[in-house]
């Protein structure tokens, strides 16, 4: 079941969005139009959770820029 892989995957990536990242790239990239999108996916959690743990810094995360009071005169 998938469910099991993705448990078994999300014990080597502790970071549910960077797994959920790392597997959209990696489902996009070894994806082979004439196979189940469905296998391709789980094939990459079976590759993840049997691998090391994967080591990634997440970007830094840069505040958005402020906004300007808005000034409302009657």
């Amino acid at each position: 079941m998938r469910s099991d892989l993705v448990y078994a995957a999300g014990l080597q990536v502790h970071n549910r969005f960077l797994l959920a990242s790392a597997v959209m790239r990696a489902v996009r990239k070894m994806h082979i139009d004439a196979t189940r999108t469905e296998d391709t996916i789980n094939r990459v959690f079976s590759e993840v959770s049997k691998s090391g743990e994967l080591v990634h810094k997440l970007p830094e995360v840069t505040p958005p820029p402020t906004i300007d009071t808005l000034l409302i005169v009657p």
